[in-house]
């Protein structure tokens, strides 16, 4: 799919703010692989957004396909979004520390 300046500006500006979402050690590794690819099924115009983001210690790839390029970033985004969550809970150990001192407050409370 040839690719114009506002669709590369468009995905790397909601692709690109998916750092805000990261643990902080993993922003200065990470990068992302944005595959946006088109094709006619049956007379219909089917436009695929993958995207493949290489964090520390995991990948993650996210595929969408819909009628309309600039919605299938959007929703590639959304979906990515909810999976670096999952990543920063499983991979931070800020949770344990929040979890830890929880703990030792309602305790002194008590």
């Amino acid at each position: 799919m040839t690719v114009d300046k506002k669709l590369h500006e468009y995905a790397t500006k909601k692709i690109g703010k998916l750092d805000h979402y990261m643990p902080r050690h993993a922003r200065e590794s990470a990068h992302a692989e944005v595959f946006l690819k088109e094709s006619k099924i049956k007379q219909q115009k089917i436009c695929t957004c993958e995207v493949v983001l290489h964090l520390p210690k995991d990948i993650i790839t996210t595929k969408e396909s819909t009628v309309n390029i600039f919605a299938a970033v959007d929703i590639v985004e959304a979906k990515l979004k909810n999976q670096i969550k999952k990543y920063k809970e499983t991979h931070s150990a800020v949770r344990i520390h929040r979890r830890v001192m929880s703990h030792l407050r309602n305790k002194s409370r008590s």
